[in-house]
């Protein structure tokens, strides 16, 4: 098990600590770590006072992500499954403390790993600014750069609701997010916040658990508006079409299956019951569940900003390491690539690494990731759909699980079309 910390300057640690992180501060020197250090004076600028307990389910994301970043896979027993444990400086150990099994088992399903997590005293919470701005939105919507968020904040504009727009930044991708934000909303707010993880040790490149912050700056934006300093609940909209959401491993062997389960209806009802229990008055939403991307193309409300906007967004899994070119091999590329071809047939996108998937060869068609999403195809079309989903879409984690398998067919059968036009089966 490896012992991580986190806590604001001011704040001491309790001994043992394995690997210490500064909390919203500078790191004091090349052994403790550093994660969140811009956002105070970024929520500051803007006169934006969130609530006492935004920062501390904000102060918990961001802990999760240097625990995350900072335990290396590589070196648990199976090479995959890690043992963490996690003390966290919040405002109110006492009620965090309450609710710890609820962190655990929404961590335990979103990254794989077996937390144990511990709250202190001490926790981050800023003097206002001066003035208070209370924010007009009506909602919150986060902005990614991937097409399913450009998609969801395109159709609430376009049904008449004023987003505030949330987007965590990653290299590669912070001016695609403005100028969508600008073309979607120009009259309302984009906060735009990189979590500025440092670990003092090499870091672990999974990184299941960074979505965490994503929903953390969410719900640090919300508790901003007026609509909740009025006692309203706000809608937190989290866009991802339901194929890529529900996570279905692609074949029995793939231990990462698609990609992580961010938006999993499972871990979306984990965190919603944290908020309710906790009282902050922010209610989850994903629209797409149910819909594969392609579906979400042909649906989107205002398809002339969609095509304006649509070739510029991101889906790789690869992107930095495929210098910022989407690589078109991936799983999110291929989904991607998919959806295209369902809605108009060709793709906007200027042009991927990896462009011709029929072509022989590990680069193209024998690569991992192509192979198996042919192979899904291929179990489900020759053996029938339970054959491939197996018991991954049971009841007992999803509530409507008919509409689960029908989203799962459709998004496998979209793929599968794609790649009999690239050659590939």
């Amino acid at each position: 098990m490896t012992t991580v910390g986190c806590a604001p300057p001011g704040t001491t640690l309790p001994s043992g600590i394995e690997i210490p992180f500064v909390l919203y501060g500078s790191r004091p020197n090349s052994a403790t770590g550093g994660i969140g250090s811009t956002i105070p004076s970024i929520v500051n600028a803007l006169g934006l006072q969130p609530s006492s307990r935004a920062w501390d389910f904000l102060s918990i994301s961001l802990a999760v992500v240097a625990a995350d970043e900072s335990c290396t896979r590589s070196k648990s027993p199976d090479g995959w499954t890690r043992k963490i444990d996690l003390t966290i400086a919040v405002i109110d150990p006492t009620f965090w403390s309450g609710v710890t099994i609820n962190l655990q088992q929404a961590l335990r399903f979103v990254t794989g790993d077996i937390w144990n997590l511990t709250f202190i005293g001490g926790g981050f919470l800023p003097a206002p600014p001066k003035p208070v701005k209370t924010r007009p939105e009506d909602a919150i919507c986060l902005l990614s750069g991937g097409m399913d968020s450009l998609i969801g904040a395109i159709d609430l504009c376009a049904i008449g609701q004023k987003p505030l727009l949330v987007s965590q930044v990653a290299k590669g991708d912070k001016f695609d997010q403005q100028r969508f934000a600008k073309a979607i909303a120009p009259n309302c707010l984009h906060v735009q916040i990189n979590h500025n993880a440092s670990p003092p040790v090499a870091s672990e490149r999974s990184q299941r658990g960074r979505s965490l912050v994503f929903f953390g700056l969410g719900v640090l934006a919300a508790t901003c508006l007026k609509n909740y300093a009025s006692g309203k609940e706000v809608d937190m909209f989290v866009p991802e079409n339901g194929f890529i959401s529900l996570n279905v491993p692609l074949t029995a062997l793939r231990l990462g299956s698609l990609s992580t389960r961010t938006t999993h209806p499972h871990y979306l009802e984990k965190l919603q019951s944290i908020l309710d229990l906790s009282g902050i008055k922010v209610r989850l939403k994903n629209p797409y569940q149910y819909k594969t991307k392609g579906e979400m193309l042909d649906g989107c409300l205002n398809q002339a900003l969609l095509k304006q906007l649509i070739g510029s967004t991101t889906s790789c899994g690869r992107y930095a390491r495929t210098g910022f070119k989407q690589c078109g091999r991936c799983v999110p590329c291929l989904v991607r690539r998919a959806a295209f071809h369902k809605w108009i047939g060709n793709d906007l996108t200027s042009s991927y690494k990896y462009e011709l998937l029929g072509t022989p060869g590990k680069k193209f068609r024998d690569f991992d990731d192509v192979r198996s999403v042919a192979c899904a195809v291929y179990v489900k079309r020759k053996r029938g759909l339970n054959a491939w989903v197996g018991g991954t879409l049971n009841s007992a984690m999803i509530s409507d699980a008919v509409a689960a398998r029908g989203v799962a067919e459709r998004g496998i059968e979209e793929l599968g079309d794609f790649l009999t036009v690239q050659g590939v089966i």
